[in-house]
């Protein structure tokens, strides 16, 4: 068995107690915890709050790596804090994975704009001001049809809404149906002044709106393809209903819910031609323009994928819709030993360096 020296630190959101009884066994990590150790690699939970800060910043720097799973909003809470941290941490000699500088590039819906000449690029527009969406916006979506609107850091569906003009409305676009993306959501009617008012705080402090064209393939699915730093470590395929309109039985019925995501191994031979793009193309290109290197890819992201119009001879495209970099999970069968093999190297480069 080929084995690797080094301590990595396997860290996520939790309280005081989760912290005092944490183990290797005893939650949904367990499977790296067991991968990393086939490897000879020593891993410690790290449960983290921002209440715990210093005893969390005094045990990370004794290990070697941080693996790091805290979505960027979890209960009202961001990453703030979590992120000044790891960079401290970082900057005395372990490496974090993903590091807040990866994910300030990679895993924000601005990365949407920014790669819309790739191949899984659409007709996507940027608003960074209250007025060039309240200027741009009404012509575009009285042009061109529903529009998905997307606040640029967020999780689970949060500041993700379907707009489209409300079918009560006559000559310019004064009205709008609105479904956000959260769980639960039901479609809401209102004037657009109104709606656009409503996304003010999401351009406040330098953030953005990104603008995408509703996908109408999106009853066929989301493939999110998860990677290993540059290589595919497999796929989930799920039927989503997020926004769908809600069935009429309501948004809490049954058949409200999301299909379960059926994972699949990177072989899998229904996406080898996403594999053989994401591989040879388009993470390429991702790192060329957002200048990352192999060594400071995450050990595990995914880009999530909705279908886009079939081309002339029938073949499926792809549409990017959302990268997730700060918490991926959960993550296929494979993805544990390929983390693990990925943490080995870093600890090798690491002794080399």
């Amino acid at each position: 068995m080929n084995t690797t020296t080094g301590k990595v630190a396997i860290l996520w959101r939790g309280d005081a107690e989760a912290r005092e009884k944490a183990t290797a066994n005893n939650n949904r990590f367990f499977r790296v915890f067991e991968e990393l150790a086939s490897l000879g690699i020593a891993a410690e939970p790290a449960v983290y709050s921002e209440e715990m800060t210093e005893d969390i910043r005094a045990q990370l720097r004794n290990v070697d790596g941080v693996l790091v799973w805290v979505d960027p909003i979890h209960d009202g809470r961001d990453r703030t804090a979590l992120n000044a941290l790891l960079c401290d941490v970082a900057s005395r000699g372990p490496w974090v994975s993903a590091h807040p500088d990866v994910i300030s590039k990679m895993g924000v819906k601005e990365v949407l704009y920014c790669t819309r000449h790739f191949g899984w690029g659409t007709d996507t527009y940027l608003y960074s001001s209250m007025d060039d969406f309240s200027n741009e916006f009404p012509d575009r979506l009285s042009r061109d049809g529903p529009r998905v609107l997307k606040q640029n850091r967020g999780n689970g569906g949060l500041g993700v809404w379907r707009v489209e003009i409300s079918p009560s409305t006559v000559g310019a676009p004064s009205r709008v149906r609105v479904l956000h993306a959260r769980k639960g959501s039901v479609p809401e009617e209102m004037p657009l002044s109104e709606f656009i008012a409503r996304c003010e705080p999401f351009l406040d402090s330098g953030g953005c709106i990104v603008d995408q064209p509703f996908q109408p393939r999106l009853a066929d699915g989301m493939i999110r393809c998860y990677m290993g730093a540059d290589r595919v470590v497999g796929y989930g395929h799920q039927f989503i209903k997020a926004l769908m309109p809600p069935p009429p039985e309501g948004p809490d019925s049954v058949s409200a819910q999301p299909g379960p995501r059926i994972m699949h191994a990177a072989t899998a031979e229904a996406f080898q031609d996403l594999r053989n793009r994401m591989e040879q193309e388009w993470t390429p290109q991702l790192m060329a323009l957002l200048n990352i290197d192999v060594k400071s890819l995450p050990v595990i992201w995914d880009a999530d994928f909705l279908y886009g119009p079939r081309t002339e001879a029938g073949k499926d495209t792809f549409v990017l819709c959302e990268i997730n970099v700060s918490s991926v999970f959960a993550i296929p069968d494979q993805a544990p030993a390929a983390i693990a093999r990925l943490v080995a190297e870093r600890l090798r480069q690491k002794v080399t360096t």
